[in-house]
């Protein structure tokens, strides 16, 4: 059989094909000629058919055929053969495969060889692809070899201790004695896998780090990272300018592991990190890295504060580099320090709005999220100002959490109502179709308890929908405020601006076009209607219009809309006495959480829109006898009284879990989240028009409950009795999280017994921010007609930590004035 060729010929002869076809065709026929090799035995050439297998297998071709002939290079006595065979090992084999295993006693043999060389290979290997089986048989060997006063072997030795304890973490103690001289070493690789091996030691074992603290292993970094800041120039070590920036960077990873949450230990490195931090030259992307590893050191440990400022500086200093990463690296450190140092990244504020403006779209993000942080009630206008400059410029992608971030923090540091309506109306001007769906409810809020804004806002909103209805969450608020104050409107009354003049007709005008309007959404076109509605209460010359309009909507196909329209026909026809009573201006509304509008979320849903504009709190409902009432105004008499479920926007099944967990209790076999049926909807059309009291003032007496208090998550019940209803008991749950990450997708469930009837309400968020900052509140609704004691099992659901979290609970506790 002729000679195999050589594997620079088969390189060669494989770099001249010029189709991936032609390659396959060279591939297929060198591996049969190297398979025939191999089956003839020819160890002569397996060295060399390994290594053109080994070449092969880096193109993506199949190579497991060659696995046994790399254990046969490794039994070999040549260095060539077996530094081929452990290079193959280390390519084709893995722990999944058993052939792995019949390596194990010539790994130990080489590691007792006589040659550091093979030693070397064979370290490398068990460092590299070694099982939990290998690892446990061989790590004596390894251990020895830690010790040795070879430091070629010493380095190789301590990475493979780290693949050891990686693969066998009870394996770790067996390393701690040959740690102790192994930063006393001057070789720079040895003390640079040593480090390493530190440092996954202190990761993976509390003990260990507790141990490293104690023998004062501090001080020995403190020294070596002084000694190479410090040293003169070494050609073996420099890196532009800078001695070994690899071990630096490692020996900051080790102390900040070593510092956190240890007074002792951050006082020790002190003052190592501000040598570091002055002394490291910045021109290149060498000391950069360094400084960047300090200032995480820094932040991570219990340093002193004028080292936390200088931190901050350099990576204020980072945001003015011109490379990209380290900009976006700045600012992302920021972002994670700006709750603990918050004045002295504000010092920063100008570089950081400018980065609003940089062309990549990572350090917008970063930059946006980074300038909402900064905002205070001393820099709100300045930085709404930028805000919405960016906001009206920066593509469609970031509008959206822009805008949310434009509310949150104009509801938290407004100096006035007027700025406040105003920036919120410009977000709605902006960018409209990109809000959050609870934008519109908020907004309509936030007008309604100003009450001396009312003439300015509506003239501003009749103003900003004229002749443009794109932004449907603007229009849908200015409809909402001119059916409120259109009164105001035409009567002129603005004294914060010029008032302009507008007659009763042009008003209506404006509300039909964007009934008519093809921009206008079914959602939309609801409020425009309602609006129309209440006019004809406020309005003296276009009643006869009015009626019209409403007439003409009652055969819609939009059956949402046809279904108002109806109803308002029936008011105007057999009701037109209460008509004024039923469309009173509304009250100012009461907030039920403190946490601003990101948890007052309400959808925008076309189920939602009657008389939902409002959308008041859920303290703000009508209570079920007065549900059951309206229903008998609206000819509804013969339908069976319920309590409606409050729609929501989350999936109908969840209540049917919650019912095959509850199997013990005795229940009414209805979900508890699922809406209501169709034949409850009318209570929701004119729900809210009232002023009158909802509840008792003796509520107050009834003492509250803490329901959950488990894993950080504590959950508090307080109660009211309804003032028109005695059977109806209104349960206010508040959510809270005392851990220091917040909870998401949080939800609640709850079941009662069948004597009993509830109603869930949707929640203010589903979000429970951290450190108890901030509250969950849910309202739940128990008709209690038999006066029977109150059981009720929860069920809740929320992601923490990245996992997600469920439990059951069973709350028997309520006080007897809840139910009696």
């Amino acid at each position: 059989m002729p000679a195999p060729i050589r594997l620079r010929e088969l390189i060669r002869t494989i770099r001249t094909a010029r189709t991936q076809a032609e390659e396959r065709e060279m591939i297929q026929k060198e591996c049969a000629a190297i398979r025939s090799s191999f089956r003839e035995e020819d160890n002569t050439y397996r060295c060399r058919n390994v290594a053109k297998l080994l070449y092969m297998h880096m193109l993506g071709y199949p190579a497991h055929f060659g696995q046994l002939e790399c254990l046969k290079l490794i039994a070999s006595q040549k260095f060539t053969d077996k530094r081929i065979g452990y290079l193959g090992a280390m390519l084709l084999l893995d722990e999944r495969q058993d052939v792995h295993l019949l390596m194990t006693n010539c790994i130990k043999n080489d590691l007792n060889h006589s040659t550091q060389y093979v030693q070397g290979l064979a370290l490398c290997t068990l460092g590299c692809m070694g099982s939990s089986e290998m690892c446990r048989d061989l790590a004596g060997e390894v251990e020895k070899l830690l010790k040795t006063s070879n430091s070629y072997l010493r380095k190789k030795a301590a990475l493979c201790a780290v693949h050891v304890i990686r693969k066998v973490p009870e394996l770790m103690e067996m390393f701690l004695p040959a740690t102790k001289n192994l930063l006393n070493e001057k070789n720079h690789g040895v003390l640079h896998t040593s480090v390493v091996l530190l440092t996954e030691m202190c990761e993976r074992s509390p003990d260990m780090l507790a141990h490293f603290r104690k023998v004062s292993l501090v001080p020995q970094l403190v020294r070596i990272l002084k000694n190479l800041i410090m040293s003169g120039y070494s050609p073996e070590h420099d890196v532009s300018g800078i001695s070994d920036p690899f071990l630096q960077v490692r020996i900051l990873r080790l102390l900040r592991i070593l510092g956190r949450n240890d007074d002792d230990s951050s006082e020790a490195m002190n003052d190592i990190l501000a040598q570091v931090a002055t002394n490291t030259e910045t021109s290149k992307n060498v000391g950069n890295a360094i400084l960047y590893e300090t200032v995480l050191t820094i932040m991570d440990i219990k340093s002193e504060s004028g080292l936390r400022v200088l931190a901050i500086n350099i990576l204020g200093r980072f945001l003015l580099n011109n490379d990209k990463n380290i900009r976006y690296v700045a600012l992302t450190s920021l972002l994670k320090t700006v709750q603990t140092d918050h004045n002295a990244v504000q010092r920063h504020r100008s570089t950081i709005v400018d980065c609003l403006k940089d062309l990549d779209v990572s350090i917008k993000r970063r930059a946006m999220e980074l300038s909402f942080a900064l905002v205070n009630g001393n820099n709100v206008r300045g930085m709404m100002k930028e805000l919405l400059y960016f906001l009206d410029s920066c593509e469609p992608e970031f509008k959206a959490d822009c805008a949310s971030g434009i509310f949150l923090a104009a509801e938290k540091y407004a100096p006035s109502k007027r700025w406040h309506i105003d920036t919120i109306m410009r977000v709605l001007t902006t960018a409209g179709s990109y809000v959050r769906d609870d934008a519109v409810p908020n907004l309509i809020q936030l007008i309604t308890n100003s009450v001396e804004m009312h003439a300015y806002t509506v003239q501003r909103l009749y103003k900003a929908i004229l002749g443009d209805y794109s932004q449907q969450p603007l229009v849908q608020v200015a409809s909402w405020c001119i059916g409120e104050y259109g009164d105001l409107l035409v009567s002129g009354q603005c004294e914060e601006e010029e008032p302009i003049q507008v007659t009763e007709d042009e008003v209506l005008d404006i509300l039909e076009s964007v009934l008519i309007s093809n921009m206008s959404a079914s959602v939309t076109r609801g409020y425009a209607l309602t609006a129309i509605m209440k006019l004809s209460t406020r309005f003296t010359c276009t009643v006869n219009r009015i009626k019209k309009v409403v007439s003409i909507y009652g055969s819609s196909i939009d059956v949402e809309l046809q279904q108002r329209a109806v109803e308002y026909n029936a008011l105007f026809k057999k009701y037109d006495h209460m008509r004024p009573a039923l469309l009173e201006r509304m009250p100012v509304m009461e907030k039920v959480t403190t946490n601003g509008p990101a948890e007052i979320v309400q959808t925008n849903g076309e189920t939602e829109t009657a008389v939902l504009e409002t959308k008041p709190p859920p303290s703000g409902l009508q209570p079920a006898n007065q549900a059951n009432d309206l229903l008998d105004l609206l000819g509804g008499s013969d339908i069976t009284p319920v309590i409606p479920t409050a729609p929501t926007s989350k999936p109908a099944t969840a209540g049917g879990e919650l019912l095959d967990l509850l199997g013990d209790l005795n229940l009414t076999g209805s979900p508890v989240s699922a809406p209501a049926p169709q034949i409850a909807q009318p209570p929701f059309l004119l729900d809210g028009l009232t002023t009158q009291p909802l509840f008792n003032d003796i509520a107050a007496g009834i003492p509250s409950i803490t329901a959950y208090n488990k894993n950080g998550l504590k959950i508090d019940f307080t109660f009211e009795r309804s003032n028109t209803n005695p059977s109806v008991t209104v349960i206010t749950i508040q959510a809270s999280n005392s851990t220091e990450l917040e909870m998401t997708d949080f939800v609640f469930q709850a079941a009662v017994p069948k004597t009993f009837q509830l109603q869930l309400l949707s929640p203010s968020s589903s979000v429970i921010p951290a450190f108890n900052s901030g509250t969950i509140t849910q309202v739940i609704k128990v008709l209690n007609p038999q006066k029977q004691q109150l059981r009720m099992r929860i069920k809740l659901t929320y992601n923490h930590k990245g996992s997600a979290m469920q439990d059951l609970a069973e709350v028997n506790n309520f006080p007897p004035q809840s139910w009696q």
